[in-house]
């Protein structure tokens, strides 16, 4: 546990000094940044991923990382879905789409794991990183090891926030 934490810490503080322009954007057709999620994409729904759209990638980009979490979570941050290798000539992620090689998410599958909070209105950070690699790691890879391998060759990235609570 502390040396994730150490390793969360280490990770933040390498992204809070990324050069990059930060024009990247990252949106959802399907909820404003800040907005609700529709219940179709939570555990109360079909439990399918939402759309995104990403517009500003830097030309040199090799990759994009895919991170999305919930730091209200009882238990620490919850990770619902991690993608790396993603192409940064990806413009649209559609919806129940997977863009590129998938992480372990806090449930131990390596898959979408949807809103699902057990109380309360939870906050959903989508966060998409440009890389200027391709990370050599295996599908099913946890997230310390994805943020291991990126830390140094972030050069953009953005950030949409959604909001659920169960009805």
């Amino acid at each position: 546990m502390v040396q994730r934490i150490f390793l969360a810490l280490l990770f933040f503080l390498n992204l809070s000094s990324v050069q990059g322009s930060e024009n990247m954007k990252l949106t959802s057709p399907h909820f404003l940044s800040q907005g609700n999620i529709p219940s179709r994409f939570t555990c109360q729904g079909e439990d399918v991923s939402p759309a995104l759209e990403i517009s500003g990638v830097p030309e040199d980009a090799k990759s994009l990382v895919l991170i999305v979490d919930d730091p209200d979570a009882p238990m620490g941050v919850w990770d619902h879905w991690i993608v790396f290798n993603i192409n940064p000539k990806t413009k649209t992620i559609p919806d129940n789409t997977i863009p590129g090689l998938q992480g372990k998410n806090s449930s131990g599958g390596v898959l979408w794991g949807g809103p699902c909070p057990p109380f309360g209105t939870h906050r959903y950070f989508f966060k998409i990183y440009a890389l200027d690699v391709m990370l050599e790691l295996k599908e099913g890879a946890k997230r310390p090891a994805v943020e291991g391998a990126m830390q140094g060759h972030v050069i953009d990235k953005a950030e949409l926030v959604g909001l659920y609570k169960k009805s």
